[in-house]
C-alpha cells in the first residue's frame, strides 16, 4: 500500500465535502429550499443512469456518471455562476481551470490526470458522453423550475428566449429529451410562469 497516495486521496475526499455548502439558485422540486451542488450532482448521476436509453448516440454511462459527479467540484474555488447571470459569463473557464488543477491536484498524479481529463471532456461538450451529461445538467433545473411555478425564471425575471437558448443544448445529447423539455417550456409560457416577449 502506498501511504502517501492514500493520504492524498483522503485529503481530496475531505476537500470535496465543501461541495455540499455551495448553494445553487435553483430550488428543490416543489420546495423553497435552494439545492446545493452535491445534491445537484447526485441527481444528475441518477438521471443519466435512468435516461441513458434516450441518448442520440451510444454512450458509456459510467463515464457520464463520473462527469456529472465531478463537473461542479471546481465551484469550491470558482463559485457557482447562475446560468442566466447577466453580469458574469457562466463559462468562467479560467477560474475553473485553476480550481480544477488545485482540487483534483490533491489526488495522486495518475488519478488527478484522469479526473481532469474527464472534467475537460465535459467542459468541451464534444463527445457523445459530454453532450448527454450536459443534457442532464440543463434538464434538471428545467424540471425544478416547472415544479416551482417558474422558480428562478420568475425570481430573476428570465425571459423565454434566454431559457430556450440555454436549454436547447439538451438536443445535442437527446432529441427525445429535448422534445419533452421544449414541451415543458411552451407549457410554462401558456401557464404564465415563463414570460415571452
Amino acid at each position: 500500500m502506498n501511504t502517501e497516495d492514500l493520504l492524498n486521496q483522503i485529503a481530496f475526499i475531505k476537500e470535496i465535502d465543501k461541495v455540499k455548502y455551495i448553494q445553487r439558485k435553483t430550488k428543490l422540486f416543489n420546495s423553497d429550499r435552494n439545492e446545493n451542488d452535491a445534491e445537484h450532482s447526485w441527481h444528475l448521476a441518477l438521471m443519466a443512469i435512468v435516461l441513458a436509453e434516450h441518448s442520440n448516440e451510444p454512450i458509456d454511462v459510467l463515464k457520464i456518471v463520473k462527469m456529472v459527479l465531478i463537473h461542479d467540484i471546481v465551484e469550491i474555488d470558482a463559485g457557482d455562476v447562475f446560468i442566466y447571470d447577466t453580469q458574469k459569463s457562466h463559462d468562467n473557464t479560467d477560474e475553473e481551470r485553476l480550481a480544477a488543477n488545485r482540487i483534483f491536484g490533491l489526488l495522486p498524479k495518475k488519478q488527478a490526470q484522469e479526473i481532469i481529463a474527464i472534467w475537460e471532456e465535459f467542459e468541451a461538450g464534444e463527445t457523445n458522453e459530454a453532450k448527454f451529461a450536459k443534457s442532464m445538467d440543463r434538464l434538471e433545473p428545467l424540471l425544478q423550475n416547472t415544479s416551482n411555478e417558474g422558480g428562478t425564471w420568475k425570481e430573476f425575471d428570465v425571459a423565454y428566449n434566454k431559457v430556450y437558448e440555454k436549454k436547447s443544448v439538451i438536443k445535442k445529447g437527446s432529441i427525445t429529451l429535448w422534445h419533452y423539455a421544449e414541451g415543458l417550456i411552451n407549457e410554462s409560457v401558456a401557464k404564465g410562469i415563463l414570460k415571452k416577449d
